[in-house]
């Protein structure tokens, strides 16, 4: 197991730290719902320096970002960010990921940990374009600075005006004295924020700063677990668990990330293209329970005749809403929102209903 740069800051607090994509992981630190409750009303800090950032240069940079992502990426321009997938050639999906372009000729892809050596292997077979990859994950620090209270927290830090970067933008500044951090405003929580790329050699420089900036919100550090009951509560996808490579985009709810314009040829156009016209035999839902009980994956769902006509992909007990949550692939029918469906939990089978997402509604 690799440590980050911060598993030592991590291990003084007495996070609880669990393997996780190849690193020690912290998975929480006072408890998820405390850790939880904080980010949707205070502000946060993740490390999540196990993600993967891959750069990718040259003449045909956006040419080979074309043909391997479902996304448009000419609908791009510098300082912005989009969400995608890649697509495997067979319909299901090799890993979502997010691409920063910083110029028409130079982009980062952030993908995830689990699938850094995965997607960098498939990168490389795919590359017959003038362009230059560079995997720095092993360089690279990121932070994760989510809540409310994530603006005002950082802006102590920087002179750049945190307002002026918008959702899916970022931009490149000093911050903590630290130059060339890049400041991003993506969110896999739902509560707003910023995510901070800098050089392993600045993350504890970085995570200090930022832990003091935020003292007066009361700001917490918040592990793994936490970090997966936020994005839930959103109806956003985890790779292994709601897409992975039997799974399409368009069976997945990504259909608004599987663009179909004429100058878009990637892998797997015909095929994602035919299911969006003809439509699919399953589609991903959000659901909560109505009677006791905690979802976990691979629970089954069934109709009320008792029929299996599912699996639960994510579940847990939402911090927010006090009530059984969760996602998994229905047939059509069954995924509209007000449908009711009963989950096997153990030798019992409480109610659930379909819910439009995000599955947590903020007042």
């Amino acid at each position: 197991m690799k440590d980050t740069a911060l598993t030592s800051i991590h291990r003084k607090l007495e996070a609880r730290i669990v393997p996780f994509a190849g690193y020690n992981m912290p998975l929480e630190y006072t408890g998820i719902k405390d850790e939880h409750v904080t980010v949707r009303n205070a502000v946060g800090v993740f490390d999540v320096s196990h993600m993967g950032e891959i750069w990718v240069r040259g003449p045909q940079a956006a040419q080979f970002i074309q043909r391997v992502t479902t996304n448009d990426v000419y609908k791009l321009n510098d300082g912005r960010i989009q969400y995608t997938c890649f697509p495997n050639g067979q319909g299901g999906i090799v890993d979502d990921l997010l691409v920063y372009q910083v110029a028409e000729d130079n982009f980062l892809m952030v993908v995830n940990a689990s699938n850094i050596e995965k997607d960098w292997k498939w990168l490389k077979e795919m590359n017959t374009y003038d362009a230059e990859l560079e995997n720095v994950s092993d360089q690279t620090a990121q932070l994760a600075v989510q809540g409310p209270d994530a603006a005002a927290t950082l802006q102590k830090l920087t002179t750049i005006d945190l307002a002026g970067i918008g959702y899916y933008t970022f931009n490149t500044a000093s911050l903590a004295g630290v130059d060339d951090v890049i400041i991003s405003a993506t969110g896999y929580t739902g509560a707003g924020g910023f995510e901070l790329y800098f050089q392993q050699e600045d993350a504890v420089k970085i995570w200090k700063a930022v832990m003091e900036a935020g003292r007066e919100f009361g700001i917490k550090p918040v592990g793994l677990a936490a970090r997966d009951t936020l994005r839930l509560e959103m109806g956003f996808c985890l790779y292994g668990n709601d897409i992975d490579e039997t799974t399409s985009p368009i069976e997945a709810g990504l259909g608004w990330i599987t663009k179909f314009a004429d100058n878009n040829d990637f892998i797997d156009r015909a095929r994602l293209q035919q299911q969006k016209m003809e439509g699919v035999s399953r589609k991903l839902a959000g659901f909560t329970m109505l009677e006791r009980g905690i979802p976990r994956q691979y629970y089954e769902i069934l109709d009320e005749e008792g029929r299996k006509i599912g699996v639960v992909t994510s579940g847990t007990m939402s911090p927010m809403m006090n009530t059984g949550i969760g996602m998994g692939y229905l047939p059509p029918d069954f995924a509209e929102p007000g449908q009711e469906i009963l989950i096997r939990i153990r030798n019992k089978e409480p109610r659930a209903v379909v819910v439009k997402l995000p599955i947590y509604k903020k007042d």
